[in-house]
């Protein structure tokens, strides 16, 4: 399943890529910085055609030794934490703390984790020093493997980002490739091979406003938000297929004493299935469009939408990439989720997304990752890139 060592020390530089990443705030929308360090560091490790697009995302090429369509691997740069968050990192027994750090530092290190593998591999057969690594970057080198391997680090995947980096690079290479890799730094065992329907809303009240004292009972636009919020919290959502409303951002106002005439959501609406979600949506327009009277009114606006897709649980793919999980020790779990791969999913073409090690506190300051199971991460990866083009089947 995979002739590709993980070399002594591969998974601590990894990890120390991981860190120098993670210190680069990169909030959606304000990834430059993150975007030009792994930029830089495409160009110096010798990848062929390294570029940065206009929307920000990094793209290098490992060339292959034969002409089989291209593979891409990509990772997201973006995070959910504001620019100005302290990104400490600390380091206890079996685990690094940091916000960001698995997801997606630890995605974007995965990357290089790959390319040094593969060059290591690469430099095994051709029977050559190890010291070349070091001293030169072995640009243009064919890898042995049949395709070219694209790496990706792309932007937009979180929040509002709307999934805008993937589909630039979907446009880009469509369905000239083998398949879509996505990887995550945690979620190690779970191979997401189906994309959630996910849509989003800013939810606007707004109301003539007034003093706290001299108005008091005119309406006010938070007043009347909250009302609202209580209201769409209350809608039964079904277990089969799941759903899920959340609330995720609320503002408005302008001081202690004044009756708000302004108030702002974001609501954020998923579903399994993209019936139910449209049955959700209608039911949330509806009860906006009922909220409104004489002094009260609603705007709503669609400010996010990721697209469904899927591959069968016995697609190739999904199967080679259970197996390269088994290969490690590790029992698969097929799953269904919102990542980068929604986009080439929705499009009918072959994608999934995969872990590297185990974590907890995503998207929160207590966020860590697990040490000890990268090392199987990276294994899976390596066996997953290494067999991909075996089956005829995409």
């Amino acid at each position: 399943m995979n002739s590709f060592v993980i070399q002594q020390g591969l998974v601590e530089r990894v990890l120390d890529m991981a860190i120098a990443i993670q210190q680069i705030p990169s909030p959606t929308f304000k990834e430059g910085r993150r975007a030009a360090f792994v930029y830089e560091r495409f160009r110096s490790e010798g990848l062929s055609d390294v570029s940065l697009d206009a929307l920000g995302n990094v793209v290098g090429r490992l060339p292959g030794s034969g002409n089989a369509e291209p593979l891409v691997v990509s990772a997201h740069l973006d995070t959910v934490f504001p620019e100005d968050t302290p990104l400490n990192v600390r380091r206890e027994a079996d685990k690094v703390y940091g916000p960001g750090i698995g997801d997606n530092a630890l995605g974007l290190a995965g990357l290089f984790g790959l390319l040094w593998a593969v060059r290591h591999a690469t430099l095994q057969r051709f029977e050559q020093d190890l010291s070349e690594l070091v001293t030169k970057p072995l640009q243009g080198l064919p890898s042995g493997l049949p395709g070219d391997i694209w790496l990706v680090a792309n932007v937009g995947e979180e929040g509002l980002g709307n999934l805008r980096g993937m589909s630039a690079v979907v446009d880009r290479f469509a369905a000239r490739v083998r398949a879509y890799v996505i990887l995550e730094g945690m979620a190690l065992g779970q191979v997401y091979h189906r994309g959630l329907s996910v849509k989003r809303y800013q939810i606007t009240a707004c109301t003539p406003g007034g003093h706290a004292w001299v108005d008091y009972g005119a309406p006010s636009a938070i007043h009347e938000l909250a009302a609202l919020i209580t209201r769409l919290c209350a809608l039964p959502l079904p277990a089969q297929p799941r759903a899920s409303m959340n609330v995720g951002v609320i503002s408005g106002g302008t001081t202690v004493n004044t009756i708000a005439s302004h108030a702002e959501c974001l609501l954020d609406l998923r579903s399994e299935d993209h019936e139910t979600l449209s049955s959700l949506t209608s039911q949330v327009e509806e009860m906006v469009k009922a909220g409104q009277r004489p002094g009260v009114q609603f705007i709503y606006q669609v400010v996010g939408e990721r697209p469904a897709g899927a591959l069968p649980s016995d697609h190739p793919l999904v199967r080679l990439a259970a197996r390269c999980l088994e290969a490690q020790g590790i029992q698969a779990t097929l799953n269904i989720g919102s990542t980068d791969a929604n986009l080439p999913l929705s499009r009918g073409l072959p994608a999934i997304s995969v872990g590297l090690t185990t974590g907890s506190g995503a998207h929160t300051c207590g966020e860590y990752i697990y040490v000890q199971p990268l090392r199987l991460g990276l294994a899976q990866l390596l066996g997953l890139v290494e067999s991909v083009w075996n089956d005829p089947r995409k």
